[in-house]
């Protein structure tokens, strides 16, 4: 493996990092930059190229975990914040997370093959894009001043369902998860920074799954064979996704949700004039 193939690794972990847990849809990125670009299926094969995609979505995970970890901990009582007991009634738990996963957990098991065969598209992306950049000025349009839930304790099960079906909105590549609930959640009265937290610890199990069942699916053809591809992707990714998560933690409040409707209006406006022109 020569120094270019590593250098292509490097700029996917880069990719998936930086995107992942901003509103802009690291899927939606990485089918344009691998696709169109980098083309990592043509020199690693198919099915190299699928465990590739595993192994850095993987660095993205560890990253929001070692970011969260206090709130990870909290969910199942191990971890007390901010003067509350270990109990964890009361206050937000696991079963909030739970209950903002299940609507987007069961509708992409019903259409996962669906989506696959037929979404993973450059052109999809392009109107998932403009879709989600629209729902996300909605919200800083439509944001209460005040936001009732400032708090992640503040969340009820109801609210965590209701931003989970906004959620299944992200099944459509390029729609990005975290774009859907940051705008579920403001619009049904989060603040920015409280919707981003949900978003990011609903994030790692949704992630894990979805990683657990790729590896499930294709686990007669997971491959090996380029151990040190699959390393700088991994590290790359992990380092990335760190940096990413804790500029947008700290920026989100400030900025909310329009300049990164600005970025995906922009990048589909290039990216139609590419594709249909």
């Amino acid at each position: 493996m020569d120094i270019i193939e590593l250098l292509k690794a490097l700029i996917l972990g880069f990719v998936e990092g930086m995107t992942e847990f901003a509103p802009v849809s690291s899927t939606g990125h990485m089918i344009i930059v691998d696709d169109m670009w980098l083309k990592t299926e043509e020199f690693l094969g198919k099915y190299p190229a699928n465990t590739f995609k595993i192994v850095v979505q993987l660095g993205s995970i560890l990253a929001v975990v070692v970011v969260m970890w206090k709130r990870m901990l909290n969910l199942v009582g191990l971890y007390k914040i901010d003067g509350q007991s270990k109990s964890v009634k009361g206050h937000f738990n696991l079963m909030h997370v739970i209950v903002g996963m299940l609507p987007a957990v069961v509708l992409g098991f019903a259409f996962k093959d669906f989506i696959d065969d037929h979404l993973f598209k450059v052109e999809h992306v392009i109107y998932a894009l403009v879709a989600g950049a629209l729902l996300m000025i909605a919200a800083d349009k439509l944001a209460p001043k005040r936001p009732k839930v400032d708090s992640l304790d503040k969340i009820s099960y109801g609210l965590a369902f209701k931003v989970g079906l906004v959620q299944c909105l992200s099944l459509w590549p390029g729609f990005s998860r975290s774009g859907a609930t940051i705008s579920g959640g403001v619009l049904f009265g989060m603040s920015h920074r409280v919707a981003a937290d949900f978003t990011f610890i609903m994030a790692v199990p949704i992630m894990a799954g979805a990683s657990l069942v790729s590896v499930l699916k294709n686990w007669d053809t997971l491959s090996m064979d380029y151990f040190g591809f699959y390393v700088v992707g991994f590290i790359s990714s992990f380092i990335f996704a760190l940096l990413s998560i804790k500029f947008f933690l700290a920026l989100i409040s400030k900025v909310k949700l329009m300049p990164f409707a600005i970025y995906r209006l922009v990048l589909a406006a290039v990216l139609a004039v590419i594709i249909f022109m």
